[in-house]
């Protein structure tokens, strides 16, 4: 059975997590701390595979915290406030609660780790958001959610159904099929933190996913030019031209 620890410094959204958790038999509550001080306790000593995390504490921040845990549980941020999208983006948390949120929204999220943690045990290793908060963007690892504001709500977007991102000015458009969102990210940090594998900036605006091209065609000025499932056209630099063409068998 998975274990889990919550932190947070306000009573009743406790009450409310662990209510949640009782209703699920494959997890349990081993654990509460209503500041980050007695968190990083709790947390090393209980050593849990996942920890509801809300960022504003007394004594330690959430951010504070995650510095000084030994334990590597999955990473789950619970907070009232939505500008924190971005660090749990940086912080490669798994999910992020925006309270108040329903136990129909709860329930994806265990769904969620639930999915993590199995890749975890067949991996030999619970590998997880407090170590990928230490070093987050120099990860080997690529990341795989992000998460966005959308309508008043945060959503999370996984990477594998994004087909470009787009910079715009100060954001990012997050373009998945006939939707895109606007997050405000750089596009720099996108690039470290994608798979290479899968993912190339093609210009310093564009990053695309290789399995949304159409057709890569060359064009007189040296470039390619880049067609997109939904049909959208664009120009690769002159670098990344070359290095598409390395790509090509």
């Amino acid at each position: 059975m998975a274990r889990a620890v919550i932190a947070d410094d306000e009573r009743l959204p406790r009450e409310k997590l662990r209510g949640f958790l009782d209703e699920v038999d494959w997890i349990r509550c081993v654990g509460e701390a209503a500041d980050g001080l007695a968190a990083v306790e709790l947390v090393n000593r209980e050593k849990p595979d996942l920890l509801f995390l809300d960022i504003r504490m007394p004594g330690l921040s959430g951010i504070e915290l995650l510095e000084r845990l030994e334990h590597r549980p999955t990473l789950v941020f619970t907070t009232a406030y939505d500008e924190y999208a971005v660090t749990a983006f940086e912080l490669r948390a798994l999910d992020y609660l925006l309270k108040p949120f329903g136990r129909k929204r709860f329930r994806q999220t265990l769904e969620r780790v639930r999915e993590s943690l199995a890749t975890d045990d067949q991996g030999g290793g619970n590998s997880s958001g407090v170590e990928r908060a230490r070093d987050a963007l120099a990860d080997e690892r690529p990341l795989r959610r992000l998460f966005v504001r959308s309508r008043g709500r945060i959503v999370p977007i996984a990477i594998a159904d994004v087909a470009r991102f787009e910079a715009q000015d100060d954001y990012v458009a997050i373009h998945t099929g006939d939707d895109y969102h606007l997050a405000s990210l750089r596009m720099s940090d996108l690039d470290r933190s994608l798979d290479p594998d899968r993912f190339l900036r093609v210009h310093r605006s564009h990053i695309v996913n290789l399995d949304f091209v159409d057709s890569i065609e060359p064009h007189s000025s040296g470039r390619l030019r880049l067609t997109m499932r939904d049909g959208t056209k664009f120009f690769a630099s002159r670098a990344r031209s070359q290095e598409l063409r390395k790509r090509a068998v």
